[in-house]
């Protein structure tokens, strides 16, 4: 999948942990030279451009982008409210434009609607149910923009019943579909496995893992419930 260009190198913290956990990857650039240069490797699928601490910086990467025999095309401009009188004749420089500070969500929706306009994404696999997001190239998993540090057996077992919602699984279907069927463990392991993921997703979200009496667990609320 193709990166991002990011602008500046090293961006900033909200803005990297913005697009990680939107699952999308993307390489900081200081100048159009670095660009350049790691495009040798890469094809940018599109920009982030941030203006707001070094504008001059930012509106020179833009031009050198624009002016090349191939143009970088499906770029996102970070400004403040202060900077909106800048745009109106650089508006040829940019696609869309976002102001600072942002919410995780709004960026996350331009990006996804910048790129679904020209015809590709920059979104690896991704399973989402209401705030909880699971990156499955990444495994990386968050509630709203709140990472969840999870072991990987956690993180394989939160994504076995992420992805198959309002199912119910045994506690042996389980141990032989998450931790394989030559693993000799009992049925104690997914309950304490699952305890331990209530208890990271916290109060708020801990029902989304629901105990089905005398059979196993589900994911979500079955399409029967009322």
């Amino acid at each position: 999948m193709d990166p991002l260009l990011v602008f500046p190198d090293p961006p900033p913290p909200e803005l990297a942990q913005s697009l990680d956990l939107a699952g999308m990857a993307w390489k900081g650039v200081a100048n159009a030279v670095v660009a350049e240069q790691h495009e040798e490797d890469h094809v940018w699928a599109g920009g982030v451009v941030v203006a707001d601490q070094d504008p001059d910086g930012a509106f020179a990467l833009l031009r050198a982008l624009r002016k090349r025999n191939q143009p970088l095309e499906a770029v996102l401009l970070l400004v403040n409210g202060g900077q909106l009188g800048q745009l109106e004749l650089r508006n040829d420089l940019f696609d869309d434009f976002c102001l600072t500070p942002f919410q995780p969500r709004e960026l996350e929706a331009r990006l996804t609607h910048l790129f679904f306009k020209r015809g590709h994404g920059t979104r690896d696999e991704l399973i989402e149910h209401g705030d909880l997001v699971l990156n499955i190239e990444t495994y990386q998993a968050a509630i709203g923009t709140k990472p969840l540090d999870l072991t990987y057996m956690e993180y394989e077992l939160l994504k076995f019943l992420a992805s198959r919602p309002g199912k119910v699984f045994t506690r042996e279907t389980l141990l032989s579909r998450v931790w394989g069927y030559d693993y000799y463990g009992g049925a104690r392991t997914v309950d304490v496995h699952v305890r331990r993921l209530r208890a990271k997703l916290g109060e708020e979200h801990a029902g989304l893992i629901q105990t089905v009496r005398s059979v196993g667990y589900s994911f979500g609320q079955s399409r029967w419930s009322i």
